[in-house]
């Protein structure tokens, strides 16, 4: 039983492990979040009764409009979901539970049915190091101290600790008051935009990123002629759809056209808007695409720093210019700078043509370096270790 839980970014990992799986032999079954927009044909799926989606149209992505409407929208719907993960898994019956964090009902019912779990961890929340802080409640080192911001990130189980329960009351005896530690925790991401900490547990596997090798989609015929028409970027902030989506549009096409660069325009959720004065033949703007069609020519990619985006533009090859929003963001922009594979991150209240046309500079000093970490990370095996990993749980 594969069970996530969030955006985009938080179920396409997922479904490539359970596609994987399928594959190769396992009966696998995956609960995820309404109106995810990722592909699930052909995946035995249930709904974990949340819509993110429609909470981020909605409300937007702040953590302070997430306090405010706790009550009426957020809490209702991590209460759907803690309760549809213990209800599905029981029906289903599985020998594994593989589960996101968020999905704080998992141990319990796996230890109710007898069966070991496995924590996910997209991005690298909840297992200490030394070597950086928990990405989302600090955005400087702490040293020595960086292990104790990790305590912060579990404190979201004591905060939900009576969803917990009612939820677990459908448990045959209930909830236990301790459940077993993860048989295994997964991390799908690169060791080339993420280098293994010493201080980490043999349990937690860096297994590299998780993705299909599924055949790239046909694009359309207006997407394919505006690839091939000449140098271009790559824009897209996800399902960020806080703030000014047409002062974003606007920083991204003039810094664009100031480097002699076409614009494609990823709106998603709503993050990104074309003013309609900025508007020609240089500029295409479509709701999605797939990462994997629209990047490999592409001189860079502006993004918001989301997980599966980092691991999809540094897959290609292509130098980051990351305009990061909320939680691990800031992370990944500081970590990708780091490397070198990036221009150093912007922050989403700062940024303006003049700062994202001298970021585009940097990010294009960087493109060696990108292409030297695409290499390597298309040559790793992210599922098949993920599924080795299960297999001997």
């Amino acid at each position: 039983m594969l069970l996530t839980s969030g955006s985009r970014g938080d179920v396409e990992p997922f479904a490539a492990l359970a596609r994987y799986a399928s594959d190769h032999g396992h009966e696998v079954r995956l609960g995820v979040p309404d109106s995810s927009g990722v592909d699930l044909s052909g995946l035995d799926t249930v709904s974990l009764e949340v819509d993110f989606h429609r909470l981020v149209q909605a409300h937007g992505i702040s953590p302070w409009t997430a306090v405010r409407h706790f009550r009426t929208e957020v809490g209702p719907g991590m209460r759907r979901m803690l309760a549809a993960a213990v209800r599905e898994t029981l029906a289903f019956a599985p020998d594994l539970v593989v589960h996101h964090p968020k999905v704080l009902t998992a141990p319990a019912v796996a230890q109710s049915l007898g069966v070991p779990h496995v924590l996910v961890e997209a991005v690298p929340v909840l297992t200490p190091t030394r070597q950086f802080p928990a990405p989302g409640v600090v955005n400087r080192d702490l040293g020595r101290f960086n292990r104790l911001t990790y305590q912060a990130v579990r404190g979201a189980e004591r905060m939900f600790r009576r969803d917990i329960d009612r939820a677990c009351a459908q448990l045959p005896g209930g909830r236990t008051a301790t459940v077993p530690a993860p048989a295994a925790t997964l991390l799908p991401i690169s060791p080339q935009l993420l280098p293994r900490p010493v201080d980490w547990p043999a349990s937690v596997h860096l297994t590299g990123s998780w993705h299909s090798d599924a055949p790239v989609p046909e694009l359309d015929t207006p997407v394919r002629e505006f690839l091939q028409g000449g140098r271009y970027l790559v824009a897209t902030f996800g399902s960020m759809a806080s703030g000014d989506p047409l002062a974003r549009g606007r920083a991204v096409v003039e810094s664009a056209r100031a480097h002699g660069l076409r614009a494609l325009l990823l709106t998603g959720w709503g993050g990104l808007a074309l003013p309609d004065e900025l508007r020609s033949d240089d500029v295409l703007t479509v709701p999605a695409l797939p990462l994997d069609a629209a990047l490999p020519g592409a001189e860079l990619a502006v993004h918001h720093g989301g997980a599966g985006t980092v691991h999809a533009v540094a897959r290609a090859g292509v130098p980051h210019v990351v305009v990061p929003f909320l939680a691990d963001q800031p992370f990944w922009g500081r970590q990708l700078h780091g490397l070198g594979l990036a221009a150093a991150p912007i922050p989403k209240r700062k940024l303006t043509a003049e700062r994202l046309s001298a970021a585009i500079d940097d990010a294009l000093g960087c493109h060696s370096a990108a292409e030297r970490a695409g290499r390597e990370i298309r040559t790793e095996h992210g599922l098949q270790t993920a599924l080795s990993v299960l297999e001997s749980c």
